[in-house]
């Protein structure tokens, strides 16, 4: 059991990422999808040419188990954690039956935008399917965004859920409705300082900056999260430029982040954020951070050759990376 939180954010350019935490890594590497790469699915026609790919992948057998990845296109997609509330079906007939782990790419290989990803998801059945008796099917929610829009897919037991996610953020459980009508208690929240509505007959001291957000939440639960996320994220500005924007988007999903100690898993054991990833949906440009190493590190999927049939990966910079001045 994992906890995640992603974002969108737009300024000049449009932006997609995510926290991953959890209390060890896969070895994930940034893993580069080009447009000839044969994708192979268990119960739907195979693709042979699509639109690259360039995301968070552990690669099993030669195939990449996204966690998080945008196209060419400019289309982004993440998969949280949504234990007890995923309910992956049986084969069916007549519709697409794709394995929660094929649902990245299946998205991302044909869709341009919203819209037509919810074309596809008409005729989806996400089918409980695993990748190999090593790898079972871990139970997901997903975030869909497009440069202007995004939605959150669930497939629970009434069947699957799409959502339109106005505030561009998802976390874990419970499902995302709650999530939406959770916010309604923090509707008080404000990023100017308080105004006395307690009682006109008392006066207050307004001791210290940021008061306006007494009672956003500060805990790492998946539902305090998505609070504090939707808050900084809806009130939060920065420049235009490529540095600015980038770098507002980690601290936006540094406000969430986990540190080791915080978040006890048993034994020796602590969940923490195994990466931050912040995506470029116009420019194709994938930039990641690791617990240990802060320094921004970044892959653009057009330097490499997108038309080729073969993975290209990146390991993860993870030793901690540190610029003296003197």
């Amino acid at each position: 059991m994992f906890m995640c939180t992603a974002i969108t954010y737009n300024t000049k350019d449009h932006y997609f990422g995510r926290n991953l935490d959890l209390e060890y890594s896969y070895k994930e590497t940034v893993t580069i999808m080009p447009r000839n790469y044969p994708l192979v699915f268990r119960n739907v026609n195979n693709i042979d040419k699509h639109y690259a790919i360039i995301g968070m992948a552990y690669v099993a057998d030669d195939y990449p188990l996204y966690y998080d990845a945008i196209n060419e296109k400019g289309l982004g997609m993440a998969g949280l954690n949504f234990p007890k509330n995923a309910d992956y079906k049986e084969i069916v007939e007549d519709k697409d039956n794709v394995a929660p782990f094929e649902f990245i790419p299946w998205i991302l290989a044909q869709c341009c935008n919203i819209q037509e990803v919810k074309e596809l998801l008409g005729k989806i059945n996400i089918a409980n399917v695993n990748f190999s008796d090593q790898l079972p099917a871990s139970p997901l929610h997903w975030i869909i965004a497009d440069k202007e829009k995004s939605i959150t897919v669930e497939s629970v037991k009434d069947g699957l859920k799409i959502y339109d996610n106005k505030v561009g953020v998802l976390t874990n459980n419970p499902t995302f409705d709650y999530h939406m009508f959770n916010l309604n208690n923090y509707m008080n929240l404000s990023v100017e300082q308080p105004v006395n509505n307690f009682s006109d007959k008392l006066n207050f001291d307004i001791y210290s900056r940021g008061m306006g957000a007494l009672g956003l939440p500060g805990d790492l639960s998946s539902v305090s999260r998505f609070v504090k996320a939707a808050f900084t994220k809806m009130n939060s500005l920065s420049g235009t430029s490529e540095s600015e924007s980038i770098s507002q988007f980690f601290h936006i999903l540094g406000s969430v982040d986990q540190q080791r100690g915080c978040v006890h898993m048993g034994d020796d054991k602590y969940e923490i954020t195994i990466y931050t990833s912040c995506c470029n949906m116009d420019k194709g440009i994938y930039y990641y951070t690791t617990y240990e190493n802060n320094q921004i590190t970044a892959v653009d999927m057009h330097k490499e050759d997108l038309d080729s049939c073969q993975l290209v990966n990146y390991d993860l910079i993870t030793e901690q990376h540190v610029l003296m001045q003197n």
